[in-house]
């Protein structure tokens, strides 16, 4: 197994046989004193039970990437370290640590012979203990976790470190030292040093640029002596830091200037060179935070969902996180930086680069993003919140535990009619089909009634096509009386499993006597069984759906009626071996082009959906009320796609409590609240992801079969916004306060089957009233 390393000294690692036998039986004599002193048993112990290097796991730092599969999102693990192969490291720093910890690796057997003969001496004559040791038994000693210079240990370590050298080569020997020993400030291991001190690598195969040097690997390796200071003293003995104490960073620059002289002495440097060799001040300051793995910040939250979704593959199902965090794999997820850095921008409305009409309002306001590739299903941005460790506003996953988390549910308002005209067309009702749309009416067959405690269905806008609407009218408008009798039509089966196919997996039913919504997978029974647990209001967005599933169904329209499953992960490699990599299949919704070209054709005339960058688009706004508040909104959504992207917005607040602007109107919607957030990511996304938005046009529709309207009829999108009307929306039916509005016309009571969310601890929960 013996090879030729690029940094070996001149006189080369192969002895002559003669040598060799007489320094293996110099090392036998040694042992044998060593166990003339510490007894039998113990050295037959010790040479029946020596870890080797094939035995040993390493705790190797998992890394999370985004889509490029070069951009580090978030590290993992208890210890910072990444492990580099040897062939694949530069000679920076295997030439330093030569030269600063054992100037005769390449010639010695693995043990420093006069050390442990030293060792063996003092250990029969009383004499002072002895701790010289080369790379090898320094590697030994780390690999089997030994501490303390005792006989016991100098004895273990010498066996393992013979053992080492006959089985392995200089090169994997020096190799697995640079992988494992300490550097200090968490790092172990020389690649995650050379990112903690210099944010550089040792990969030969990076810029040069990026690359550690020959100077700052001279640092770094100084620093083995000592990594950390001395906890009874850490001001007199602060080890070889330089950015510690001042004394730290005389003790580097003695260090440095050793081996230095080291490199000259083993031929590494000309002694021109080493003159010529500055000692850099370039070393990063200490950061206390410097253990932590970017886990508090926006893509924290996406993390969580990779460790919950990897927790479902073959390779890591039923196995302890700590196989994932702890294993030194590469998870490449599908977050694109381009699109994530937009998504952050727009919806993290705390910020300058958020939309005017979001910045600087209260502090209960709270917005989500979710963006997903059409086609693919892949999860391109996700903002749910500030930080990994709070609540996620955009989605839910489960835990190690397979506890639900997260607070991604909301009701989704008017922005779910997008389900209801689409399983129209899909059945062959025309967009343009007309409805009776008064300002109110009757439902009897869904217990909407004078006479019932909701009232009848009313509109919360006005149309000028009142009170006979085509249904494309209905749909810029908003009407719910419409949207209503359409659901009724269709029956609540074929909304919920339009909206099912597309992509929302989870909706969160209303039960009397439980104050929380719980959430029914919609997966698990068919689609009119499913439907027993909720009423005809789920065609005007009661019940809770999350930002995640929303988008996802929104591009599944935008991929020609292809649904794929919204995913966060690429891939996951470990030594440039592939472990898992992403299963992308698509379900037909059984849409024609048709039907296609009528949604996107209705959709792209809500005016909130217009976007100014010369993309075809589609869209629709949602909002939700406030417990009995006809003036008062608690949720707002926009919605919409490109042809190749989509994506859903939330914006309403953490305690349940109405919107109210710092200026104290309560005149938010889903037009003037999220629709602002969505318009510039979109527009932002798209720029930045250099696409060419004339590949991506939408149809136009032929309507067969239709009475003769003339197209032109249609008002352009700047004209066909609603009014807004005094008319109240829909009332839910009276009962306890809940965050979600309640069941009316058809109460349902069966519990959930699976685990509802908690909310944030900050609810005050208030009952919703009617959409938007």
């Amino acid at each position: 197994m013996r090879g030729t390393g690029e940094t070996r000294g001149p006189a080369g690692a192969t002895a002559a046989s003669p040598k060799r036998k007489r320094r293996r039986l110099a090392v036998v004599l040694a042992v044998c004193v060593l166990l003339a002193g510490c007894g039998l048993v113990a050295g037959g112990y010790y040479f029946d039970s020596v870890p080797t290097p094939s035995d040993l796991k390493l705790p190797e730092s998992t890394t999370v990437y985004y889509a490029d599969g070069r951009t580090p999102m978030a590290k993992l693990g208890a210890q910072n370290r990444t492990i580099v192969p040897y062939d694949q490291m530069n000679d920076s720093a295997k030439q330093a640590i030569v030269a600063a910890e054992d100037r005769t690796f390449w010639t010695n057997r693995g043990i420093d012979f006069k050390g442990v003969l030293r060792a063996a001496w003092a250990n029969v004559s009383g004499g002072q203990r002895q701790g010289a040791s080369t790379l090898t038994q320094q590697y030994a000693r780390i690999a089997a976790d030994l501490r303390g210079v005792t006989y016991s240990r100098k004895l273990r370590e010498a066996v393992i470190a013979w053992k080492l050298d006959d089985a392995y080569s200089k090169e994997e020997i020096l190799g697995f030292y640079l992988n494992t020993v300490p550097f200090g400030r968490g790092a172990y291991g020389i690649e995650a040093a050379a990112q903690t001190y210099f944010g550089k690598t040792v990969r030969r195969d990076a810029p040069p640029e990026r690359q550690l040097t020959q100077a700052e690997a001279m640092v770094l390796c100084a620093m083995v002596k000592q990594p950390e200071a001395d906890p009874a003293d850490p001001e007199g003995t602060p080890g070889y830091d330089p950015r510690r104490n001042a004394l730290a960073r005389q003790n580097s620059i003695d260090r440095w200037n050793y081996i230095r002289d080291g490199m000259v002495k083993l031929g590494y440097l000309t002694p021109q060179q080493a003159a010529d060799l500055a000692y850099p001040d370039t070393v990063r300051p200490i950061d206390k935070d410097a253990g932590r793995s970017d886990l508090d910040r926006p893509t924290g939250l996406v993390v969580n969902h990779v460790l919950a979704e990897l927790r479902g593959t073959e390779p890591f199902r039923g196995k302890p996180d700590e196989v994932i965090r702890d294993g030194g794999y590469r998870i490449v997820t599908t977050i694109d930086k381009r699109v994530q850095d937009a998504a952050e921008a727009a919806a993290d409305i705390r910020r300058d680069t958020a939309p005017r009409a979001v910045r600087g309002q209260p502090r209960n306001w709270q917005a989500a993003l979710v963006a997903v590739e059409p086609g693919t299903g892949r999860v391109l941005g996700y903002y749910g919140g500030d930080k990994g460790s709070g609540a996620d506003y955009a989605g839910w996953y489960s835990d190690e535990d397979g506890q639900a988390r997260g607070f991604g549910q909301h009701p989704p308002g008017s922005s779910f009619k997008v389900y209801d005209l689409a399983a129209a067309v899909r059945d062959g009702i025309s967009v343009k089909e007309r409805f009776d749309a008064p300002d109110t009416k009757e439902f009897p067959a869904s217990g909407r009634t004078k006479g019932s405690a909701a009232g009848p269905i009313r509109n919360a806008e006005r149309a000028p096509c009142q009170p006979d609407c085509a249904l494309w009218e209905a749909t810029v408008a908003s009407l719910n009386v419409t949207y209503f009798e359409l659901t009724e039509r269709l029956g609540t089966d074929k909304v919920i499993e339009m909206a099912r196919q597309a992509g929302v997996e989870s909706m969160w039913e209303t039960v009397r006597g439980n104050p929380r919504p719980q959430r029914v997978d919609l997966r698990s029974d068919p689609a009119d069984e499913v439907a027993k647990r909720f009423s005809t209001e789920v065609g005007i967005g009661q019940y809770g759906i999350t930002v995640q599933d929303h988008a996802n169904g929104m591009a599944t329209f935008a991929a020609g009626g292809k649904r794929a499953d919204a995913h966060f992960v690429r891939s996951v490699s470990k030594d440039d071996e592939e472990v898992w990599t992403e299963q992308l299949r698509t379900t037909d919704l059984g849409l024609d082009r048709e039907a296609l070209d009528q949604l996107d054709w209705t959709l792209r005339r809500v005016r909130a959906a217009k976007l100014d960058n010369g993309w075809d688009s589609a869209g629709k706004t949602g909002t939700w009320q406030a417990g009995q508040s006809t003036t008062q909104n608690v949720h707002t959504w926009m919605v919409g796609w490109t042809g190749a992207l989509a994506s859903a917005v939330w914006l309403g607040t953490t305690d349940g409590k109405p919107l109210r602007t710092s200026g104290g109107s309560y005149e938010v919607y889903g037009s003037t609240g999220a629709a602002p957030i969505w318009r510039q990511f979109m527009t932002k996304a798209t720029e930045a992801m250099k696409l060419d938005p004339g590949k991506y046009r939408f149809g136009e529709p032929k309507f067969p079969g239709d009475t003769p309207e003339p197209t032109a009829s249609a008002p352009p999108p700047s004209t066909a916004a609603p009014t807004p009307s005094a008319s109240p929306s829909p009332s839910p039916t009276p009962s306890s306060p809940s965050p979600s509005p309640e069941p009316t016309g058809r109460p349902t009571s069966r519990p959930t089957l699976t685990p509802s969310l908690p909310p944030p601890p900050t609810v005050a929960p208030t009952r919703t009233r009617g959409p938007r």
